[in-house]
């Protein structure tokens, strides 16, 4: 479900999804507001959504993995988060 929580930045437009077509508007289209399943947006989508997060929680993205989050690394409580997504 990550994928669902993206938001889309450009205006994208897709038929009537099928069941769900009101009689009298069968030529109207939806407007999607969030990201879905299938679109190539999606991923990338996600993954800056999650790299804003990441950041503002004062995580540093490792500049060798782009999978790898640190925080706190020159203390003894240092964290680090591996994202595997699969």
């Amino acid at each position: 479900t990550a994928f669902l929580h993206g938001n889309l930045e450009e205006r994208i437009l897709m038929s009537q999804p099928e069941g769900f077509i009101q009689e009298g508007n069968e030529n109207k289209v939806c407007l999607l507001r969030k990201s879905l399943y299938g679109l190539k947006q999606s991923p990338r989508l996600w993954n800056q959504r999650f790299d804003a997060f990441m950041k503002d929680q004062k995580f540093e993205r490792s500049c060798y993995d782009p999978c790898v989050y640190m925080r706190d690394t020159q203390t003894d409580k240092a964290i680090y988060l591996l994202l595997y997504v699969g």
